[in-house]
């Protein structure tokens, strides 16, 4: 029986795109805040860009700037988040995150204090952005970023994994069998219920075409944030707890081979969720154990899950069975 091999030297396994979007998180809050305590004293009308004298050139009402912001935090947020989860661009996800901390902040920081200016009332007309709050937002967002730098953490090495465990289940001829396990993902549970929160805020406050989309978004996300993994002698299915319908099937006969070994989610696979690269794909919900499946087609197939050696083992034994013309 082989067994698995670790990782050849050292990988980072910081959750690099959740650090990336946590800036625009805290930032988003911080704003949902500002604007519910200074609602009731903010003009119909308010300034809302600026040009480089200091001077308005650009109005929107209280709903219509709120929800902007809220829009363009979250975008580049999960942006981003993405983009430093897949490794894009190669080899610069430290540089990606302090980005994404230097942006959040300055973007962020500007639109309370565009915020907080309009709240202290008179013409809008009137405010004035000056050059010295555009520098302290700056040098801000310069602190910001070295803090993103430092949590992001080294560049992780490249890394080859290894041949996992193959093995068979003691299983009687003409019995059946099925194993069943459920694997969850509580960030992206959370994920899902703040962009259910932004869609239904977007709605309120500037339409429900925009809200309908995040929301849609939101329950895409939801779907995939804890699934039921099930290998019985039809080959193996993944279900949504949340819905009865599989969301994805490999039936037995285009598996060549399945194995068990541990998967680097972030190493490996740039990130979670479901993953799709150049000749493999799958569902990794967190690091760890799971079940790679060698498919007919030459792709390979991986989903993380508790006692994956069963699981592996369960679906070998009915691939003898069928090659051998035993049936399931």
């Amino acid at each position: 029986m082989k067994r698995s091999a670790p990782f050849a030297g050292p990988v980072n396994t910081r959750p690099r795109g959740w650090i990336a979007a946590l800036p625009f998180i805290l930032v988003t809050l911080i704003l949902g805040a500002c604007y519910a305590c200074v609602a009731g004293r903010l003009p119909e009308r308010l300034a809302t860009h600026f040009a480089a004298g200091g001077r308005p050139d650009g109005y929107s009402s209280p709903q219509g700037f709120l929800a902007e912001c809220l829009v363009g935090l979250l975008v580049l947020g999960v942006g981003l988040g993405l983009f430093v989860q897949r490794g894009l661009p190669a080899r610069a996800g430290r540089w990606m995150v302090a980005t994404a901390y230097f942006t959040a902040v300055c973007l962020g920081g500007t639109s309370v204090t565009i915020l907080l200016g309009n709240a202290r009332g008179g013409d809008p007309v009137g405010l004035r952005l000056p050059a010295w709050q555009v520098a302290v937002m700056l040098g801000a967002g310069l602190v910001a970023g070295a803090l993103g730098w430092l949590l992001a953490g080294a560049e992780p090495e490249a890394s080859r994994p290894q041949g996992g465990t193959v093995r068979r289940l003691d299983l009687p001829a003409g019995t059946r069998a099925g194993w069943s396990r459920t694997v969850s993902s509580p960030l992206m549970a959370l994920l899902a219920a703040a962009m259910m929160c932004a869609g239904v805020l977007l709605g309120v406050f500037a339409g429900w075409v925009g809200g309908a989309v995040m929301l849609l978004s939101s329950l895409t996300v939801a779907v995939h944030c804890s699934v039921r993994v099930t290998v019985d002698w039809r080959g193996l299915s993944l279900t949504p707890t949340l819905l009865p319908v599989p969301l994805h099937r490999i039936p037995l006969a285009k598996v060549a081979e399945a194995t068990s070994r541990r998967i680097g989610a972030l190493a490996e696979y740039g990130g979670w969720g479901y993953r799709i690269q150049p000749g493999r794909s799958g569902l990794l919900l967190r690091s760890g154990e799971g079940v790679v499946l060698r498919l007919t087609s030459g792709r390979e197939f991986v989903v993380t899950v508790d006692d994956s050696a069963t699981a592996a083992a369960l679906l070998n034994t009915y691939l003898d069975r069928h090659r051998s013309g035993e049936g399931s």
